[in-house]
């Protein structure tokens, strides 16, 4: 199997999971419908789990272009097989979510909620803000990246790292998941948005494609940072990284101040009934 056959299928195993269990939250006449925040993190951690297991071994497991761009950017991946990978995860999520769609076939006509149909494919905000969605996009990655680096550093018993890492997308999902979802892997909300778009689901409402730069931008965003912060604290040993966050750290005091001066401060109501 080729490393770009390798991250389409782990792509696909970490969709249908994840995806899945959306799905069986959001959609009506399923038993494991409202099972509550705590399932769809399972779900989502033990999704990338069994993603990662299934492929580590070949390509390495990025399953996220957000990674795969981070780690080139810092030089531990090299940047000509960039664009393969990445095409690979979001045709890899794509597949996954037609699965799913097929999977509860009966369920979208039996479901009239066209914002619970989208929120088994794509991510949404609690409260529409952009600047506060990309920022928490922004730090949930970082906080990803940061952990599968700081992860991959330690030495555990053979085998155990990709469960180690499913726990750490629940522990983000838990902590900084509340807001828009957590989609902190653009090929995770893409993909599965394409699906939504194109697939004939019954009753299905808007694509939201005016939302959807922003679980593509800010985990690139956010990747990039996590891993520049991984090199220059824990690999070079310098203060460049605890500065950079410091001064990342004013700029977002900066921006949310202004911000909250130009909004209304009014909340629409999200356009997901749900989730993730």
């Amino acid at each position: 199997m080729s490393v770009y056959v390798a991250e389409m299928v782990g792509t696909m195993i970490l969709i249908i999971l994840g995806a899945g269990v959306c799905a069986g939250q959001n959609l009506k006449k399923a038993y494991s419908q409202n099972g509550g925040w705590i399932v769809i993190t399972m779900g989502w951690g033990l999704g990338v789990a069994c993603g990662a297991y299934a492929v580590g071994s070949i390509s390495g497991a990025h399953l996220n272009p957000a990674l795969t761009i981070a780690l080139a950017c810092i030089g531990q991946f090299p940047w000509e097989h960039v664009p393969g990978y990445i095409a690979s995860q979001v045709m890899g999520a794509f597949m996954g979510a037609t699965f799913v769609w097929l999977f509860y076939y009966p369920h979208w006509r039996a479901t009239d909620d066209a914002g619970a149909k989208l929120g088994v494919f794509s991510t949404g905000p609690a409260i529409p803000h952009t600047v506060a969605n990309l920022f928490s996009e922004i730090l949930g990655t970082f906080f990803l990246v940061l952990g599968l680096l700081t992860i991959g550093a330690n030495k555990f018993a053979e085998g155990i790292n990709p469960f180690v890492v499913g726990f750490l997308i629940v522990a983000i999902g838990l902590s900084l998941g509340g807001t828009t979802g957590y989609a902190i892997n653009p090929a995770r909300d893409l993909g599965p948005r394409l699906a939504h778009a194109l697939l004939p689901i019954h009753g299905k409402g808007d694509s939201d494609w005016g939302y959807a730069w922003i679980p593509v931008v800010g985990p690139i965003l956010g990747a990039i940072c996590g891993a520049f912060f991984y090199k220059w604290t824990f690999t070079d040993h310098s203060y460049t990284g605890v500065i950079g966050l410091i001064v990342f750290l004013v700029i977002g005091i900066v921006i949310g101040k202004w911000s909250s001066s130009t909004e209304s401060g009014k909340a629409a109501p999200s356009s997901h009934a749900v989730q993730r």
